[in-house]
């Protein structure tokens, strides 16, 4: 398991290296000039200057690169443009929001397509199987933000059981309370989880017929185990490999995938920080999101590798 672990780690810092490598490059060293993009066409050549000594764009483009990735190490980063603060405080803040809702969408997605991915293998070929599959096919052809819209014109306008957007905070001092910030991002994390529940149900599905077929399935049944007992203590473990790989996935696409639903209820989280800053043209901002939704891809990639060895002994044995 060590030297599992140790090589599964050498690769999450190889790749973070190469990522941080790309980030730098496409924002940093593609033609033109930043700070003109940045101070607009109407810029004199003065400001322009002075941006660029600012930013640090006078110095050699591998300065640069150790100065950024060193002071990310270090905890320190430089300021945005548009906000005048650091963008790890401003990325800090904003993950307040954004991963509580990317945890609360994982949550109901998991729960929606296990239960549901294990009751159509349960009934292959019959009524629940025919009725889950329809439905999870118009969960994967219909987006999350017409999912949002039905559900505040329901929840929000119709019945006003929350409200229709907004943050209200995680404490009394934000003007909120743990429990208005969970109802805020309860219709959130629903239209997003809507959406991949319909595709990990799928795969669930397929995973556990393909597990149900196999000998050892019929040696437990044999044994004395009911269909129930046999299916949730023997298949579904055995079937969580490809399950894992496409929930490890959307963990995070619902990190990095927030803008349009985060937008359409004006939440103030990561999403929204990027739109924005796209918006004032703040590179500096744009960079560090970036980076920091490339290290969440990277960081969840090795997760999942480490939760393949602990369901499947095979492959850190296959790996040592």
């Amino acid at each position: 398991m060590g030297v599992f672990l140790l090589k599964r780690f050498a690769t999450f810092i190889a790749t973070l290296l190469v990522a941080s490598v790309v980030v730098f490059a496409v924002l940093e060293l593609l033609p033109g000039n930043a700070a003109e993009v940045i101070l607009g066409d109407t810029a004199t050549p003065e400001s322009v200057a002075a941006l660029q000594a600012r930013l640090g764009l006078d110095r050699p483009a591998w300065e640069r690169y150790v100065a950024w990735v060193g002071g990310w190490l270090r905890g320190e980063s430089a300021s945005s443009i548009s906000y005048g603060s650091p963008t790890l405080e401003l990325i800090a803040e904003r993950l307040r929001v954004t991963v509580p809702l990317a945890v609360m969408a994982m949550l109901l997605t998991l729960v929606l397509a296990l239960s549901l991915g294990v009751y159509a293998a349960s009934r292959h070929n019959r009524l629940g199987d025919v009725g889950v599959m329809a439905a999870s096919q118009l969960g994967v052809a219909v987006p999350n933000f017409w999912f949002a819209i039905l559900l505040i014109l329901l929840f929000a306008v119709k019945l006003q059981w929350v409200s229709a957007g907004g943050f209200p905070g995680w404490t009394e001092d934000e003007g909120g309370s743990p429990w208005e910030g969970v109802k805020a991002l309860l219709l959130p994390a629903l239209s997003l989880a809507l959406v991949q529940a319909a595709i990990l149900a799928r795969v669930t599905r397929s995973a556990v017929l393909e597990v149900m077929r196999e000998d050892f399935v019929r040696t437990a049944r044999a044994k004395g185990l009911s269909r129930r007992q046999a299916l949730w203590r023997h298949v579904l473990r055995n079937a969580m490999i490809p399950v894992l790989t496409v929930a490890g996935l959307q963990f995070a696409n619902l990190v990095t995938g927030t803008i349009v639903i985060e937008n359409v209820f004006v939440l103030p989280g990561i999403g929204r920080l990027v739109f924005q800053a796209i918006s004032n043209r703040d590179l500096i901002v744009v960079r560090d999101v970036v980076m920091l939704l490339a290290a969440v891809v990277v960081l969840v990639n090795f997760v999942v590798d480490v939760l393949y060895a602990l369901v499947d002994p095979r492959l850190r044995r296959a790996d040592a």
